[in-house]
């Protein structure tokens, strides 16, 4: 999966992150989040995408990203 594939599919999986998380960040900030936790769900779930496809690279993302949003709430000061 080329990187801005990956971005693209990221910044989609950042808002609805943020949104099953209920919330509230600006876009660049829902944007960053999608991204990180795409590189990072893009990055554990490399099997599943091998197998299932675009489709599991787009799980993998949200999953990241609802990570991400987690930990932030969790360790923000």
């Amino acid at each position: 999966m080329t990187v801005v594939v990956l971005l693209i599919i990221g910044a989609a999986a950042g808002f609805l992150a943020t949104r099953l998380m209920r919330i509230e960040t600006d876009i660049i900030t829902t944007v960053v989040i999608g991204m990180a936790g795409a590189v990072i769900g893009g990055l554990v779930l490399r099997t599943l995408v091998s197998l299932m496809g675009l489709a599991a690279g787009f799980v993998g993302a949200v999953l990241g990203a609802l990570l991400l949003i987690w930990l932030y709430q969790r360790y923000r000061g």
